[in-house]
Formats: C-alpha cells, sequence, structure tokens
C-alpha cells in the first residue's frame, strides 16, 4: 500500500523496489508502476481523486507490472526496445525528451536524462520542493546495474557528471531501490568511485546475477555490478 511522504507525495513498497505517487492541484502522477503489483493504477486512486498518468523512469520489469492497466503513458523512445520486444509490454509510450516539464498544477516536475544504467533512464526534478526522484541511477545499500548490452559505464559517469553540475537545485534524493532518502553528497562520491574503475584502480570481486559472472566494485555507499571483461 501507498505510504504518505508528505501532504502531496507517497512511496509503495516492494520486496527490493519501491515507486511513487505524486499529486499537484489538478493532476497526479504514478512515478513507476512496480515489480509484483498488478493494480498500481487501482491503489493509486483510492489515495487520490485527481486525474492519473504514468511515467516510467526506465523499462528494467522491475518498474512496469502494472503499466498494463495504462493504455498510454511516458517513457523516454531509447527504452521502448526493452520495453515491447525483450518484456512484451503493451499500451502506447509517450515520448519523454530531456528539460521537459510536467506541471501537476502548482508543482512542476523536471525530466533529467540520465543514461547509463539504461540507455532512456530518467530522473524527475520536484522543483519547487528541491526533491530528485532518481530512479535506479543513485542508491545506498544497493548494487547498481551496468552490464548487459544496454547498461554503459562510460555514460553513466557522464550522467552523474551531469547530476552533480545541478547539484545547487536539490536538498533529497529519492531513489527506487535502497535506502528511501539520500542527499546530493552522494553523487560525487560514486562519481570518483567510477572514474577510479575507468582508470583501472577499482578492486572487485567476482559474483553472479542472473546467471551471469560480474564484477562488484563497492563503492562505499552503494556496490556497481559491471561486465566481467
Amino acid at each position: 500500500m501507498f505510504e504518505r511522504l508528505n501532504e502531496n507525495t507517497w512511496h509503495f513498497e516492494e520486496p527490493d523496489v519501491r515507486f511513487f505517487l505524486l499529486e499537484g492541484e489538478k493532476e497526479a502522477m504514478l512515478l513507476d508502476s512496480g515489480k509484483i503489483t498488478a493494480d498500481a493504477r487501482e491503489q493509486a486512486q483510492a489515495v487520490t481523486e485527481k486525474p492519473l498518468f504514468l511515467l516510467n523512469t526506465h523499462a528494467d520489469l522491475d518498474h512496469v507490472r502494472s503499466n498494463y492497466e495504462f493504455e498510454t503513458f511516458y517513457m523516454h523512445p531509447s527504452e521502448a526496445f526493452n520495453y515491447y520486444k525483450r518484456f512484451k509490454g503493451t499500451g502506447e509510450f509517450l515520448p519523454l525528451h530531456d528539460g521537459q516539464i510536467f506541471d501537476l498544477g502548482g508543482r512542476p516536475l523536471e525530466v533529467i536524462l540520465l543514461a547509463g544504467h539504461t540507455p532512456g533512464s530518467v530522473a524527475l526534478l520536484d522543483i519547487n520542493a528541491r526533491t530528485l526522484f532518481c530512479g535506479d541511477v543513485l542508491g545506498e545499500n544497493y548494487n547498481i546495474f551496468l552490464f548487459g548490452q544496454h547498461r554503459e559505464i562510460h555514460a553513466y559517469l557522464n550522467s552523474l557528471k551531469k547530476l552533480e553540475g545541478m547539484m545547487d537545485r536539490f536538498d533529497r534524493i529519492y531513489p527506487s531501490h535502497g535506502v528511501l532518502e539520500i542527499g546530493p553528497g552522494h553523487i560525487p562520491v560514486l562519481r570518483e568511485g567510477v572514474e577510479k574503475i575507468l582508470r583501472g584502480e577499482g578492486s572487485y570481486v567476482l559474483t553472479e546475477r542472473y546467471n551471469t559472472t560480474v564484477r562488484r566494485y563497492d563503492l562505499g555507499l552503494a556496490g556497481l555490478l559491471c561486465d566481467n571483461e
């Protein structure tokens, strides 16, 4: 069930993942639709009476379970291959672009494209509340996935640098995994860790994920799972 974060924001906790409900004066947004929850829309509309639409931070399976409840939803076009071809998703996606603004009514939300974890991963900046909903790009006590064909560590580093340049615009961050609330200070720590890995200086252990041997780098706040090359 949805738990209240503040007067117009709720989070829904599932095993290992969470999604959010954001409400403005005129409408509401479901930010992702879960991993195992099959009625996220129904549960959201039990919380808010505002017109509701869905936006996906990306198309990994643990973020799109209840997408079928919506005829249309917002998603970056780079996620379409995963959503439709790999995961047999349904419905029509409406394209997102970097810098796009959704105003829920007194609550403007800015789309920030952050490629790396997936090609079309996005975060949402709640401008007035100085709050970032970051999807899977950041996290604490969480392993950030960067292995496989559609994930790329150089793109991820670029996204961390992009966020680091925006740190004066937000005070708190809500990731989709791990600790519920983290601070902007996590960003330079992760950026420095990724740069160290790319210089060949990072230490790692080998582990298994989805029948794949990957390298796990411990960056302190979070682990980074990378291709074993």
